[in-house]
């Protein structure tokens, strides 16, 4: 299949009152492997504009049914584009409670399209309002039971990221690109790092480097270890595709 090539979304597949979207995949490299790990979906307009320019269609109440409804076509789009790898979905910790049954949606989506459960990984934003660490741990531990992937994004840009993993250990953390920006020459950056990745060793969580856009940048990540990346020094966003990588080394 040509990777390159637009696939358009199936009509029908989201409420009629939604704004027209569809999705761009950014991907994250095992650069060790030298291999795409995942894509994650991002939303965008049908003519490939910006997140903003959708989300702000979306009346507030609808927020979390229509973050539901997108990762079902995310899904369906990343399977007829051929993915052969992991897919990283967008996920409202809230909608645990405004939509109890979303997660299960979204696993019931994958399975209508054939992607395995375990190839599901949601990212849930650091910065997110998650009022009750211990609850959402027990609401998302009884979800990967059946068989899903939890990342913490932009893990570093909130003030309960350390408080988070004492009561809640995801599969992967994705490093807040302004702990990633100019790390080669940012010794306190270094130093707050490093600790991160110490204990996510220690926990048994990936670490992803997030928004890696320079080779100086890379190299310092993969010198501690790191071997997960993302960012625009591999890839940039493809609009209903999946984009070429390039590996530094």
């Amino acid at each position: 299949m040509n990777m390159e090539r637009r696939m358009p979304v199936t009509p029908g597949m989201h409420a009629a009152t939604d704004p027209a979207f569809s999705f761009a995949f950014l991907p994250i490299v095992d650069t060790v492997a030298r291999k795409v790990f995942s894509y994650e979906a991002l939303i965008r307009g049908p003519g490939n504009e910006p997140a903003s320019a959708v989300l702000k269609q979306v009346a507030y109440a609808n927020r979390h049914r229509f973050n539901q409804d997108g990762r079902a076509v995310a899904i369906a789009l990343a399977v007829r584009l051929g993915i052969e790898c992991h897919l990283n979905l967008n996920f409202l910790p809230r909608s645990l409670h405004s939509l109890p049954g979303s997660i299960v949606h979204t696993l019931e989506a994958a399975d209508r399209c054939g992607l395995a459960r375990q190839r599901i990984i949601l990212e849930v934003t650091e910065v997110e309002a998650i009022d009750n660490h211990v609850e959402f741990a027990q609401l998302i531990n009884e979800h990967r039971s059946l068989g899903l992937k939890v990342a913490i994004d932009d893990f570093g840009a909130g003030y309960s990221g350390l408080n988070l993993l004492a009561d809640f250990q995801p599969d992967q953390i994705k490093l807040d690109m302004n702990l990633v920006r100019g790390i080669e020459s940012r010794g306190p950056r270094q130093a707050i790092v490093r600790a991160i990745a110490q204990a996510c060793r220690d926990l048994g969580i990936e670490v992803i480097a997030e928004g890696v856009e320079t080779e100086e940048e890379y190299r310092w990540f993969a010198d501690q270890g790191v071997r997960l990346f993302q960012g625009y020094l591999f890839a940039r966003p493809a609009f209903e595709s999946f984009p070429p990588v390039h590996y530094p080394y």
